[in-house]
C-alpha cells in the first residue's frame, strides 16, 4: 500500500478504538460488556440511556465538529496562502460568541429574542461577522487577501469587545457560568436533534472542498500562475469563504469556540501524507475527528466528576503548536 493509504488506515483505526473507549469511559464507567449490551438492546434501561441517549450523539458530534474545522482550517490556509490560518480566521468565532451572549444574557430586543433561539443567533451573529469582513475586503472585483486578514483580526477584536461588554453587563448573572463554559467549547448539549445539522454540514464541506482540490493545489502556488492555468481565482476564493462561513457558524453554534484544531490537524497531516489537496482534504477530516473526539474524552474524565471545557484541552495543545509554526514559518510572514 501507499503511504498516504498507511495513513488513512491508521486514523481509521485509531478512531475506531477512540470511539470505542468514548463509550466505555465517562462520568460513568460502564465497561464493555455493559457498554455492548446497551447496544445492542440486552442492557438495562439506565445504561441504555447513557450509551444512546447521550454518548453517542456526543461522539458524533464530536466527529461532525472536529472534522468540519479541520477541513475549514484547510480552506482557509489554501484562501490566504498563509500556514498560520485557521476556521477563526474571518471572525466567525467572535459573531458567534457575541450573538449567542446577546441572546443568552437578554440583550436582543424581546421581539427577536422569541423567534430564535441561542444557535440561530449564534449562527447569525458568525454569518453577518463574515459578511462585514467580506465587504472590508473586497476592492472592486478583486479581494485582497491581506485586507481579509486585517478585517477579520479588526472584527474580531470588535465582537470580542461586544461578547465581553454584555457578560460583564449582564442582568442575569446566574447564567454567566454556562455562556462561559459555552463560549471555551464544549459538547456537552449534544442529542440527537443537535447532531444532524453539523454532521451535514461538515459531510457537505468535506465533499465540497474534495471537489475543489485541484483548483486549490494550482492556488497554492499563487494567484496569477492559477489564473493563467484557467481557475476562476475571485470566483474561487468566494466559494471558500462561503463554504467556512456557513460550516464554521454551524459547528460553532453547535460546539461552542473550539480552537486550534483547524490549525494543528492539517498541518500533522501534511507531514505525514503531503500537500496534494485530493488526500490532505479526506485525512484532515479523519484526523480533526479523531483528535476532538480525544480531546472530548479527556474534558470527560481528567477531572473526577467534572468536566473540563474541550476548549480549554484543545488550546493546550495547540497553543504549543502554534508557537512552534510561527517560529518554523515567520520569517516568510514579516
Amino acid at each position: 500500500m501507499s503511504r498516504t493509504a498507511w495513513v488513512g488506515l491508521a486514523l481509521a483505526v485509531a478512531t475506531v478504538l477512540a470511539v470505542a473507549a468514548s463509550l466505555v469511559w465517562g462520568s460513568a464507567d460502564l465497561g464493555p460488556g455493559r457498554v455492548w449490551a446497551a447496544l445492542v438492546g440486552r442492557g438495562t434501561e439506565v445504561d441504555a440511556t447513557i450509551v444512546w441517549a447521550l454518548r453517542v450523539p456526543r461522539i458524533v458530534l464530536a466527529l461532525a465538529v472536529g472534522g468540519g474545522l479541520a477541513v475549514v482550517g484547510v480552506a482557509m490556509q489554501a484562501l490566504v496562502r498563509n500556514p498560520l490560518a485557521e476556521p477563526y480566521l474571518l471572525g466567525a468565532s467572535s459573531g458567534a460568541s457575541a450573538g449567542a451572549a446577546l441572546f443568552y444574557l437578554g440583550f436582543l430586543p424581546a421581539v427577536v429574542a422569541k423567534t430564535v433561539s441561542m444557535p440561530v443567533a449564534a449562527v447569525a451573529g458568525a454569518w453577518l461577522a463574515v459578511l462585514a469582513v467580506f465587504a472590508a475586503a473586497r476592492r472592486g472585483p478583486t479581494l485582497s487577501t491581506t485586507r481579509l486578514l486585517l478585517a477579520g483580526v479588526a472584527m474580531s477584536a470588535l465582537l470580542g469587545s461586544v461578547t465581553a461588554f454584555v457578560t460583564y453587563a449582564s442582568p442575569e448573572p446566574d447564567k454567566l457560568r454556562a455562556v462561559l463554559f459555552w463560549l471555551l467549547g464544549s459538547l456537552s448539549r449534544a442529542r440527537w436533534g443537535t447532531t444532524w445539522l453539523p454532521l451535514v454540514v461538515s459531510l457537505a464541506s468535506l465533499g465540497g472542498l474534495w471537489a475543489l482540490a485541484r483548483p486549490l493545489d494550482l492556488l497554492s502556488t499563487g494567484e496569477e500562475p492559477a489564473a493563467a492555468l484557467g481557475v476562476p481565482v475571485e470566483a474561487l476564493k468566494r466559494a471558500l469563504i462561503a463554504l467556512s462561513a456557513v460550516a464554521t457558524g454551524v459547528l460553532v453554534a453547535s460546539a461552542g469556540v473550539i480552537g486550534f484544531v483547524g490549525l494543528i490537524v492539517p498541518h500533522a497531516v501534511r507531514l505525514v501524507a503531503g500537500a496534494p489537496h485530493r488526500r490532505l482534504v479526506p485525512l484532515a477530516f479523519v484526523g480533526g475527528a479523531l483528535f476532538l473526539l480525544l480531546a472530548d474524552l479527556a474534558a470527560r474524565t481528567v477531572l473526577p466528576s467534572q468536566e473540563v471545557p474541550v476548549g480549554v484541552l484543545t488550546a493546550i495543545c495547540g497553543v504549543p503548536f502554534f508557537l512552534a509554526l510561527l517560529r518554523r514559518f515567520g520569517s516568510g510572514l514579516a
